[in-house]
């Protein structure tokens, strides 16, 4: 059992890296949105991991829930010329 904790850490840390870049480097800004909304699902389950409950709910219901959708309203809004 030991030698799973480390691999899951490895596995986040390498999901969060990688959505991170994701995120800065789409040009299409709703991927742009959903990948920063997947970002923060990960550092979400980091801070569960971290035995810090109350900062994943947190995480998890402000910035992937309510940040995400008033970024995908606000880019509805927007017209692309």
């Amino acid at each position: 059992m030991l030698a799973v904790v480390p691999v899951i850490n490895i596995v986040l840390l390498i999901a969060v890296i990688v959505l991170a870049i994701m995120a800065v480097s789409f040009k299409n800004l709703l991927s742009a949105a959903i990948s920063l909304a997947a970002l923060s699902v990960a550092l979400a389950i980091i801070f569960y991991r971290l035995n810090s409950p109350y900062a994943a709910v947190i995480e998890l219901s402000v910035c992937a829930g309510l940040i995400t959708a008033l970024f995908v309203a606000a880019i509805s809004l927007t017209r692309r010329k």
